[in-house]
């Protein structure tokens, strides 16, 4: 337990503050260059034809850090605490061909660049791209390099506050000239006391970013959303707590007043067929083990930020988090998978184990496997270093298999047979031909789309976050969908539970793990729709990690939401059938 808090403790919000005296050195740290309208196309920024050392040298990062694309390297700027510059001369630069067409793109694509002094960012724009309409005649198409940096630090007594970036103190130079083109980089520096409290930094940051600061939240529309969800849920209720009271009052009539009619139909002539195993159990079994560990972690990532323990401004952060979590989580899906197919009567156990563990991991490592090396392939700092690959795999190898066996021993050694209050038969009993209504597709249909309209307006923001430069602060809002969406897919997932046994059909394991499950469809396709209508992403890089991850992200959508489903489903039969008479 104090190993996984300590882990978890690296990814908290608190940032090292360096003590310096007046003339110590401050560095300056170059990190990455990227399209502003694609969060997850990052470069080096020395790949870029500008000022470089004659040695490159990289600071030792995090594994949040790594994760997030960075990739800090030492600069040439000499900054000395306090001590203010004008017009220094950083190098001068002579762009041949290629290089002024690299950094003609650049400024076209509105690159911005990021760089770090005392643990704090500064991001800038690479240029100016001016251009006019198409029906502007002239047509203007003009690109400008910003080659004069203006570096304004913050201090209070001997600690760095805040410290920015600016180019608009100098006019850019023009990049429409024939090659060569020699460029002077120069930079200023200023220092400015402040009364702030250096402790509270972390909060300063957040109050200016070049990245907008925050999403605008739009109340009417979540407060709609809750409300009309909950009406829906205690619509579901209430019909279907009467449905089952005028059951429960018919099937259980005293002997001499029973209608043999009654028995010809319904969900009580399917009593001996309700508990058969389903098929493919250990499949069945890896699934909701699966999806009762993402289940635990998507719980644990929002209580993390309900506590501050992530910064806000830094996906790196929720990443480390998340890998952590999936590894020491590894238990609970052992644990589950192996306990149901202890109860299923399942022999196989080190194929389930193995399935339980590869279940997620192997479809998100093929997925990460491409990404990754499109990032490779294009030069993307996203692109992880081999070191990094080996630690995520030690992670996984000595962590989160060793757990998910330990899990699985011991749901296998804790867990006595399905303890189901009906007996089945050997025979199965023949299912009636069912109409095109009660099929899988429309329970998917519409056991998907109701638990998608409950995070429906969430999901913008969400998306516009991981997906875009907004900052999400909303982890309370996100608290009460979370809860509602639970409510949503179970409440769903038991009246479709029983619509399905009213029609004697009792295939209902795999079909309730589809009812609410099927929600991954539907936010797949809510992410079409937002990279097309809602984003400005574009290139094959950007498009392949978006849509890798997407996909991705709904098959994790269809493991939690579909285990829900089977829990609330499997608790609604039990009670039905527990307070069934029987003969």
């Amino acid at each position: 337990m104090r190993l996984a808090v300590a882990l978890l403790l690296c990814v908290s919000v608190c940032t090292a503050m360096k003590s310096y005296q007046v003339g110590d050195k401050v560095e300056i740290f170059v990190n990455k260059v990227g399209p502003y309208f694609n969060p997850h196309e990052t470069y080096h920024y020395y790949s870029l034809p500008v000022c470089r050392p004659d040695k490159i040298e990289h600071k030792s990062l995090t594994l949040g850090e790594v994760l997030d694309g960075d990739r800090m390297a030492y600069s040439r700027y000499e900054v000395k605490f306090q001590q203010n510059e004008e017009n220094k001369l950083l190098c001068k630069v002579t762009m041949g061909k290629d290089e002024l067409e690299k950094m003609k793109d650049a400024v076209e694509e509105l690159y911005y660049f990021e760089m770090v002094a005392d643990d704090l960012q500064m991001r800038s724009f690479v240029g100016q791209f001016e251009e006019s309409g198409f029906l502007t005649v002239p047509h203007v198409h003009k690109l400008y390099l910003y080659n004069h940096l203006a570096f304004h630090f913050k201090y209070n007594g001997d600690k760095i506050v805040s410290v920015n970036v600016t180019t608009s103190t100098h006019e850019p130079i023009s990049l429409d000239v024939e090659p060569p083109l020699e460029v002077s980089f120069m930079y200023d520096i200023k220092w400015f006391p402040t009364n702030d409290d250096p402790n509270k930094r972390n909060l300063l940051l957040k109050d200016y970013s070049f990245f907008p600061k925050s999403l605008e939240i739009h109340w009417l529309s979540i407060i709609n959303s809750v409300i009309l969800v909950s009406l829906l849920m205690a619509f579901v209720v209430v019909i279907l707590t009467r449905v089952l009271k005028s059951d429960f009052s018919r099937y259980n009539k005293p002997d001499d007043e029973e209608d043999f009619g009654d028995e010809d139909n319904g969900w009580k002539i399917i009593h001996a067929d309700v508990f058969r195993f389903p098929k493919l159990k250990s499949l069945f079994c890896s699934v909701i083990g699966v999806g009762s560990q993402l289940l635990s972690i998507g719980a644990g990532i929002i209580m993390m930020a309900l506590m501050g323990m992530f910064k806000a401004h830094r996906h790196g952060s929720i990443n480390t988090a998340a890998i952590l979590l999936y590894a020491l989580t590894s238990c609970i899906a052992g644990y589950i998978s192996s306990s149901y197919y202890r109860k299923f009567q399942g022999y196989n156990w080190v194929a389930n184990i193995m399935l339980t563990s590869s279940l997620f991991t192997g479809p998100c490592c093929l997925v990460w496997s491409v990404v990754n090396s499109v990032h490779w392939w294009n030069g993307s700092t996203q692109a992880l270093p081999f070191t990094t690959v080996l630690l995520l795999c030690f992670i996984w190898a000595l962590v989160g298999l060793p757990l998910t066996v330990v899990g699985g021993i011991m749901g296998k050694n804790t867990t006595g047979d399905f303890d189901a209050p009906c007996r089945t038969k050997n025979i199965a009993r023949e299912i009636p031909i069912q109409p095109w209504y009660r099929s899988t597709f429309c329970h998917m249909l519409f056991g998907g789309f109701l638990p998608f309209s409950a995070v429906s307006v969430e999901l913008y923001y969400i998306f516009a976050t991981v997906w875009g430069r907004e900052v999400y602060t909303l982890y309370g809002v996100l608290m009460l969908v979370f809860v509602i969406e639970i409510l949503v897919s179970s409440c769903v997932s038991v009246a479709l539970t029983y619509f399905q046994l009213s029609s004697e059909d009792y295939r209902w394991w795999w079909r309730s793990v589809f009812s609410a499950g099927s929600t991954g469809i539907f936010v797949f396709i809510y992410a079409v729709f937002f990279y097309v209508r809602r984003s400005n992403m574009s290139g094959i890089v950007q498009s392949v990690e978006f849509f890798g991850y997407s996909i991705l992200t709904c098959y994790a959508f269809f493991l939690t939401l579909g285990t829900i489903s089977f829990f609330a489903s499997l608790k609604f039969i039990r009670y039905i059938y527990i307070n069934l008479k029987m003969d």
